[in-house]
Parts: C-alpha cells; structure tokens; sequence
C-alpha cells in the first residue's frame, strides 16, 4: 500500500445513513471467538519497572504495526468503488488536512492517510524516542492520542463495512482480539474521548467483559460396588 503523507486531523461529523444494517459482528457466534482466553487488562497495566511514557509508545507502535496489518488483510475489498466514504456506524469520517481544509474522502484514501501520518510520528526519534536517554516531549501524550483516534477509525471501518470479508478469511477472532486489546488499553490510560468511541459501545462492552471462569470439572462418581455410608459399620469410642 502506498502511503500518502500529511500531517492532519480528523472528526466525524455525525451524519447518519438512511437506514442502520445489522451488526453481525454482534452476534454471539461471532463474538465467541477469540484467539487467547486470558484476561487482557493483566497485559495492559503499567509495570511498576517501566516509564508511563515508555509504555505508551511500545503499545502505540505495537497497535498502529497489527492495526495496519489487519487492515491490509482486507484491504483488496476496501475500494474507491465499495467505500465511497470512510464510514463507521452512524458515522462519516471527514479528513482534515493541516490548513484546515476539510476533505470527504474514500476509506482507502482515509487510511492511507492514518497509515502515513501513524508511521511518520512512530518513526520519528524526537516523537518516539528509542535511544536511551533521549527524553520524550512535552507534546507526546498529545499525539498518543491522536493516533489512538485515528487507529479507531479504521478498527470501527473493518467491523463496519468489512467483516464479512473478515470471516470468510476466518480473521474474525484476531480482530476480535485486537479490538478488544486496544479497547481496553485506550480506557486505562484514557487515550480516546468516550464520546468518539460510543458508536461501538455494543461490541466493546461485549468484547471487553472479563472472560467467564472455566466451569468446574464435575467430581468422579463413586463405583456402583462401593458401600454406602449408611450400610458401614461404625464403632463409637466411649
């Protein structure tokens, strides 16, 4: 894919399509699937060992690196022709160039745009420091977040306009796993407004529940042959 450069933003504008699809990706037998079966908040949490800043960047390039290859599993689908616009839910993403200039672009154009921008800033040595001793700046966290943002667009897109693709390449439990993952990191360190990411809510609160505990292993049954306790002799010490 090749990416096209540009430092912007973006918002969604709010405007809905005439009619709601059905989520498919809501339902059961497809949320079911996973491809790990412990709880992801233990992979989220800051260890006491390592810098919040760090931290942050590790998970950032790490989520921008499997959000982009997610995408690209799909991305012959994610057409001019098929994505006229950059839509997920009721929402329609405009791209924002950095004069301002806002931008109603296809969904592959969209992305190629996040893809770009995402890769400029987590290669950048002064953003995204990797030598040790280079601090990071005062703007960082900042700029977390607004890749985070842009990750979730393209997350809330696939669910959206390409699951369908998604199962039939049998990478629903992947993305299942990312989405939830990323969900989960975003809201520990509150890296996207609740606001932007609401339009998901159904398939977060789904995704993002703790895993149910495994059920018990019933206890083995007596042998047919074994005694009773009522037919046992017993002898009381006095």
């Amino acid at each position: 894919m090749d990416w096209l450069m540009g430092k912007s933003k973006a918002k969604p504008n709010g405007k809905k399509p005439p009619a709601e699809e059905k989520k498919q990706y809501l339902e059961l037998e497809y949320t079911k699937i996973r491809v790990v079966d412990f709880d992801l908040k233990e992979l989220v949490v800051l260890p006491r060992e390592i810098d919040l800043n760090e931290w942050l960047a590790s998970n950032t390039t790490t989520f921008f690196n499997l959000i982009n290859l997610q995408y690209s599993t799909i991305s012959e689908f994610c057409t001019g022709e098929t994505c006229q616009a950059m839509t997920a839910c009721n929402t329609i993403y405009y791209w924002y160039d950095e004069r301002g200039k806002k931008t109603k672009c296809t969904a592959p154009q969209y992305v190629d745009f996040v893809m770009s921008l995402c890769q400029k800033l987590v290669t950048d040595e002064e953003i995204f420091p990797t030598k040790y001793g280079k601090e990071f700046p005062n703007s960082f966290e900042s700029l977390v977040k607004k890749i985070c943002r842009y990750l979730f667009h393209v997350l809330a897109h696939l669910y959206w306009a390409h699951f369908k693709e998604t199962v039939a390449l049998d990478l629903q439990g992947h993305l299942n796993t990312l989405y939830a993952h990323f969900i989960i990191f975003v809201r520990e360190f509150n890296l996207v407004d609740p606001k932007e990411t609401c339009i998901m809510d159904d398939l977060s609160e789904i995704l993002c529940a703790p895993a149910p505990p495994p059920a018990p292993t019933p206890a083995p049954s007596a042998p047919d042959s074994a005694p009773s306790p009522s037919s046992q002799n017993h002898v009381t010490e006095r």
